[in-house]
């Protein structure tokens, strides 16, 4: 038998862990019990409900978009601001794998397969992930070699990256940007590091995966092989 929360993700209702959580804040019931342990293990047919609303299991299903810019990597939004359900019309109940900021463009995956989601984005999981990035200041070679080799944020050192300067004016450059980690608001915080303000920015790919042919708002079915070769990639980066 399963854990609940993993049975929560392949409803795809969550991730698996937001579905821990979802349990945790005690919203989730099973046969009509309120359950809150994170290793209980329903039964086969059992009865599950989150938010008073009764599951059911989904065809996995695994998509990529050209997210376009000012819109959030939500279901909704109170303030009534774009999101990315706004340019997806899909039965089943996805959501992004990870997220990107509301002005930020790019690869996303999205998906109701909680396992195939943590897998992505889980923080021993090093998938490549290249961005393309303007800033408000030209990076010195100083500058380029630390961000290459590391720096300190808040929440801990940065794993090795990649800097390849494509364009430099006199108050404004671009660059490509490879890390291998998934960190919120990653690509911003290690430019405002060095005093400098992200002005523009696009994730160009993630591992293998680009979205050159799909115009902002756009997405397509991944195939199967891609879905495959993007778990096996990360279970590699992992070992």
């Amino acid at each position: 038998m399963d854990r609940l929360q993993k049975v929560i993700a392949q409803a795809g209702i969550a991730s698996r862990r937001k579905a821990e959580e979802l349990i945790l804040q005690k919203r989730v019931k099973v046969d009509g019990v309120v359950i809150s342990e994170l290793g209980y293990k329903p039964r086969k047919g059992a009865v599950i409900e989150v938010d008073g609303k009764k599951i059911q299991r989904e065809d996995k299903v695994y998509y990529v978009m050209n997210k376009p810019k000012n819109t959030l990597c939500t279901s909704s939004d109170e303030f009534n601001r774009p999101t990315i359900n706004d340019y997806i019309d899909v039965p089943q109940r996805i959501f992004s794998v990870g997220r990107l900021d509301f002005d930020t463009t790019g690869v996303l995956i999205l998906t109701n397969d909680g396992d195939f989601a943590n897998t992505i984005i889980h923080p021993r999981y090093h998938l490549k992930k290249v961005y393309e990035v303007t800033i408000s200041g030209v990076l010195t070679t100083a500058q380029i070699k630390e961000m290459e080799s590391g720096i300190k944020l808040e929440d801990g050192m940065t794993l090795p990256a990649k800097v390849w300067i494509t364009n430099k004016k006199k108050n404004v450059c671009s660059f490509e940007l490879t890390i291998y980690e998934g960190r919120n608001r990653q690509v911003k915080r290690m430019v405002e590091y060095f005093g400098y303000e992200v002005k523009k920015l696009n994730r160009k790919a993630i591992a293998f995966l680009q979205v050159n042919d799909l115009k902002p708002g756009e997405y397509r079915i991944l195939k199967p092989f891609e879905v495959k070769q993007l778990t096996k990639l990360a279970n590699e980066k992992g070992r």
